[in-house]
């Protein structure tokens, strides 16, 4: 009766084993499965080489034979353009032509007109390469008399022009990823830069002027820096100077929420049609997509031009934040209408430019202050594949702690949504299996003594 008991132990104990293996072995790959790999993030950097693509055809061809280019539903570039001469350059560069009516001449003739009329605030206007047209939106504060007087201004463009009302109003958005407070408001720290002595905050120029004073707590204790350089309107972005001088651990990683960071590793501009990630202390992470570059937006307190304009919902309390993709800076939030629940259009400052106007570069990265924007990554061995936009990611997403705070090897290890748990399951049943083998290995030799004794007996 004790041996069949001892029998049952061990069995349990090796299917307990066996299942702790399984289990394991499942933690793992759904903690794997659950980040960008380096192979996705590899992937995602080809709307890099696509847009760069695009972007070389338009310069060659001009901008009376070319329209614009812009990101596939594939993943592929696409070239707006004229004629079939223009379409066989385009298809013989490894992109797809789409033959259109109108040049980028034309519709930028539609721009130039729009932005010397007078100023109606509550409107904005952008190229949409993929329409061949320039949009125009009004707001809810646009009046009746200003709309028609801006509808009939459009008429002379002809089918160059869609006009659109809008929800909401176009206003900037304040707050973000990790708060910073003034008097003024509360505003989010974009991307951390450097200009090789000192360390600054880039967040949005409309947050407040020069010689603002921020601080991370409400009650004014804690000063985060000072605003030392800013433009609003014209442009949207500012930089805030660390009163500590340095930005301390993680200084190229943004808060996505739940203790989680995106590794920032480099600027670029993005392509119409990329998916995007915006953060922000309102809302959240939340993704969308680039529907039109050079964008102008006529806020109540000034026109700002040269703009980001997405499908990424916004809401206030997310001015400042960053916004990225595949671990690549691309804006700073500057404002939009609508809500996360209703959606509506954002609107960023292109990070290059701000970088170049301020002299700084992003942090944890070497070299010179930018003085023309800053690369994209390192060509990668996949770039250059067509990869569909919606399969982007964030980047190189990792738990972050309270900053300068290091995070501990046991948090690591307990946190489900890294390896380390599944690698102490596995670990734990592979001890327990040798254990029990072990056991079972000792008594199997215990028995075989006591009957060799009881034989010489």
């Amino acid at each position: 009766m004790r041996h069949a008991r001892r029998r049952i132990v061990r069995r349990g104990a090796r299917f307990a084993a066996v299942g702790g293996l399984l289990c394991g072995g499942l933690m793992v790959t759904h903690a794997v499965a659950s980040e960008p790999s380096g192979a996705s993030r590899a992937q995602g950097s080809s709307a890099a080489s696509a847009a760069d693509t695009g972007s070389g055809l338009v310069a060659r061809l001009g901008t009376d034979r070319a329209a614009g280019s812009w990101i596939g539903s594939d993943g592929r570039p696409v070239v707006g353009v004229t004629d079939a001469g223009a379409a066989a350059e385009v298809r013989k560069a490894g992109a797809r032509p789409r033959i259109v009516d109108h040049s980028l001449r034309d519709l930028k003739s539609v721009t130039e007109s729009l932005a010397s009329a007078p100023r109606v605030p509550g409107t904005a206007w952008a190229v949409d390469y993929a329409h061949n047209e320039v949009v125009v939106r009004g707001d809810s504060t646009v009046s009746a008399s200003d709309w028609s007087r801006m509808t009939k201004l459009a008429d002379g463009s002809g089918d160059r022009v869609r006009m659109e009302r809008t929800r909401g109003a176009f206003t900037t958005r304040l707050n973000g990823a990790q708060p910073i407070l003034s008097s003024g408001g509360r505003c989010s720290a974009g991307f951390n830069v450097t200009d090789g002595r000192g360390d600054f905050i880039l967040t949005a120029g409309h947050c407040g002027p020069a010689g603002s004073v921020w601080f991370s707590d409400t009650n004014g204790t804690r000063q985060v820096g000072r605003t030392v350089s800013r433009s609003f309107p014209g442009g949207d972005f500012s930089l805030v100077q660390y009163a500590a001088g340095q930005t301390g651990t993680d200084s190229n990683v943004v808060a996505i929420g739940g203790d989680r960071g995106v590794r920032i590793t480099a600027a670029a501009d993005p392509a119409v049609g990329q998916r995007v990630f915006r953060s922000g202390s309102t809302s959240g992470l939340r993704d969308g997509e680039v529907t039109a570059l050079n964008a102008t937006v006529n806020y109540p307190e000034g026109t700002v031009t040269g703009l980001i304009e997405t499908t990424v919902c916004a809401e206030p309390g997310d001015s400042g934040g960053p916004l990225f993709s595949e671990g690549v800076a691309l804006g700073v939030t500057s404002g939009g209408n609508g809500d996360c629940e209703a959606g509506g259009t954002t609107f960023f400052q292109p990070v290059t430019k701000a970088l170049t106007a301020l002299g700084v570069r992003l942090a944890g990265q070497q070299g010179a202050p930018a003085a023309g924007g800053q690369a994209a990554p390192a060509p990668s061995a996949t770039q250059g594949a067509a990869v569909a936009p919606g399969a982007a990611a964030p980047g190189s997403v990792e738990p972050v702690g309270t900053p300068g705070t290091a995070e501990t090897l046991v948090s690591r290890l307990t946190d489900p949504r890294n390896i380390g748990p599944g690698l102490l399951v596995i670990a734990g049943s592979i001890v327990a299996l040798v254990a029990t083998r072990y056991i079972r290995t000792e008594q199997d030799r215990s028995r075989y003594r006591r009957h060799y004794a009881q034989s010489w007996g």
